[in-house]
């Protein structure tokens, strides 16, 4: 562990860290989350944390799988939260390790809200979500003063599955320059549909990042009106993050990075 000129906080027995790993790279970690790894007595992990983030794990501590991918079974997110909350009354040091960040469409809300409702302690440590650090990776800025002055950052389905409804897709295509859907594919087509016929223009450049930030990264460019026929040539499989606007444009000068 490197030598600090400051203190990191006490991972006290019997609470829960909420902890984002990032998008892929273990190097994107924060201090915190390394401390979380080399304290923590259990590490329950969600279905987009890398292997080798695991890997940092403290010896002796038992890593639990409990991820949840759409489209496949896995564990109820009720099932997540009463687990880590009897973890927690084990006097275990309990890390709950999500991809991302754990605020950013990640349950860590739901989470959290369980733990104060239980009377568990907790911390929530931040990471960097995938519509920033995963577009990084793949060339792609999120903002640049020439291009946006704003950015959405949008879930590609609700809580029940579906194509999200409860914000108005007129104002979001037009009020947004800049689009970033996180868990997309799934209703691609679908969201296609309802951006045309929100306005927004069918040659607008489109990018599709598969696996940021680890070395089975791929990124196709391609426009709104030809995104679903390139995923399906590309055999694209999820998890997989689409941004839409000028700033997919960029990325010709801007691609500094090669996944091996």
């Amino acid at each position: 562990m490197l030598e600090l000129p400051f203190d990191l906080p006490p991972f006290e027995a019997g609470t829960v860290w909420l902890v984002g790993a990032g998008p892929g790279d273990p190097g994107l970690l924060s201090l915190l989350a390394l401390h979380a790894l080399r304290a923590a007595d259990r590490v329950v992990c969600d279905a987009l944390v890398d292997p080798r983030i695991l890997a940092l794990a403290r010896p002796g501590a038992v890593v639990e799988a409990m991820g949840k991918r759409g489209g496949q079974s896995s564990a109820r997110q009720t099932d997540i939260t009463d687990r880590l909350v009897s973890l927690a009354r084990q006097g275990l040091r309990v890390l709950r390790l999500k991809g991302g960040d754990p605020f950013v469409f990640g349950r860590g809300p739901e989470e959290a809200l369980a733990l104060a409702e239980a009377g568990i302690g907790f911390r929530v440590v931040p990471g960097i979500t995938a519509g920033i650090g995963g577009l990084a990776y793949a060339g792609i800025p999120a903002t640049s003063r020439d291009t946006n002055s704003a950015v959405a950052f949008v879930t590609g389905h609700g809580a029940d599955g579906e194509v999200p409804d409860e914000f108005d897709w007129d104002a979001l295509a037009k009020g947004a320059p800049v689009m970033v859907f996180y868990m997309g594919l799934r209703h691609l087509d679908r969201m296609v549909t309802r951006l045309l016929a929100a306005g927004r223009r069918p040659d607008e450049l489109m990018a599709v990042v598969c696996d940021a930030a680890t070395p089975r990264q791929t990124v196709v460019e391609t426009t709104l009106a030809g995104v679903v026929d390139a995923v399906a040539a590309a055999g694209l499989k999820p998890p997989a993050l689409l941004v839409l606007g000028a700033v997919v444009g960029l990325r010709a000068q801007l691609n500094w990075w090669q996944p091996r």
